[in-house]
């Protein structure tokens, strides 16, 4: 597996952000924006749940350990409320 740790991570990495969103919804949006961006060849992007109370936290995990576009995904030490996933291309 590719390590992360040469993720170059810009203002313009595409970020989905799931603020105010309920927990039906993850899955879906998240897999929609996977999706788009691996059409779109974008290598890195950033899913942004924030780090209140772990419930999106915990569900971008499980849809991401899912996903089969998914290489790999950590949380960004710099934002603990932001997870970088590595798309498969």
């Amino acid at each position: 597996m590719a390590k992360m740790d040469n993720a170059i991570i810009t203002s313009k990495t595409p970020k989905l952000d799931l603020h105010g969103e309920i927990v039906a919804m993850v899955e879906v949006l998240v897999n929609e924006f996977i999706k788009s961006n691996k059409i779109l060849k974008n290598e890195y992007v950033i899913i942004i749940h924030g780090k209140s109370t772990n419930i999106l936290t915990n569900e971008v995990s499980r849809v991401l350990k899912k996903n089969q576009d998914v290489l790999e995904y950590r949380k960004n030490n710099w934002n603990l409320g932001e997870t970088i996933v590595k798309l498969k291309l």
